[in-house]
């Protein structure tokens, strides 16, 4: 069953010559489940596409749907709350909270949301992402690594419908990239997570379930399905 629903997905800017096509007539299903790694080079439109699919930004033209709901029919208010109940954010530079500890940038998102955090369920989390010494922690006292682990973790903690990574390892040598990489599919696999990540990196992206490339502004053949 598919969780994610996009359909020619546009995102022009300007007009006559200076005409840009960011995104070009983009559609993809992904499934409830899947791990899918989107990649594409620098310019190639694919945070463009991950943008449109979290709601952070408006398309020329096209949907979106997660989990049946059209996005472009939710109103401002109605879209901050929908991706707050239903979209993870894994971003590139953490964006943790710098006078909050790892326990506390955890719940944050539960917490705005007006909910009690599942205490259990995030202990859980915490102790597969190895950061059960950690939670009493600020973000400065932690590796560039754990402070991903941390990102993580705060993505799962609300049980989102969606995962979306942008270029989670770009700031990661290659050794805390493979352990990050790792701890997401280990995760996806645990919780039954759907996670869509975008990278240029084709090592990260083949260790995906499965690999969709975009260049141009257009998904591009070449698709492909990579085992767990």
């Amino acid at each position: 069953m598919s969780i994610l629903a996009a359909r020619e997905l546009k995102k022009y800017y300007g007009k006559g010559e200076s005409l840009t096509k960011t995104l070009d007539g983009v559609s993809l299903d992904i499934e409830k489940g899947e791990f899918v790694a989107i990649i594409g080079a620098s310019g190639s439109g694919k945070s463009t596409l991950l943008n449109m699919i979290g709601g952070l930004d408006i398309s020329t033209s096209g949907k979106v749907m997660i989990g049946g709901k059209e996005m472009d029919q939710l109103s401002a208010d109605e879209l901050t709350v929908f991706r707050r109940r239903n979209i993870g954010f894994i971003f590139q530079n953490y964006n943790l909270i710098p006078v909050l500890n790892v326990m506390e940038n955890i719940t944050l998102p539960i917490e705005l949301d007006g909910k009690k955090p599942d205490k259990k369920f995030i202990q859980q989390i915490i102790g597969l992402l190895g950061l059960t010494e950690k939670v009493q922690k600020m973000p400065f006292q932690l590796s560039g690594g754990q402070q991903q682990r941390v990102a993580i973790a705060r993505a799962l903690a609300s049980k989102p419908s969606i995962i979306l990574a942008d270029e989670l390892t770009g700031n990661l040598d290659s050794e805390t990239s493979d352990e990050v990489m790792k701890l997401l599919k280990m995760t996806s696999e645990k919780f039954h997570q759907t996670i869509i990540m975008i990278t240029h990196n084709p090592e990260i992206a083949e260790q995906a379930d499965r690999m969709i490339r975009i260049a141009d502004g257009k998904i591009v053949e070449g698709e492909c399905h990579a085992g767990r």
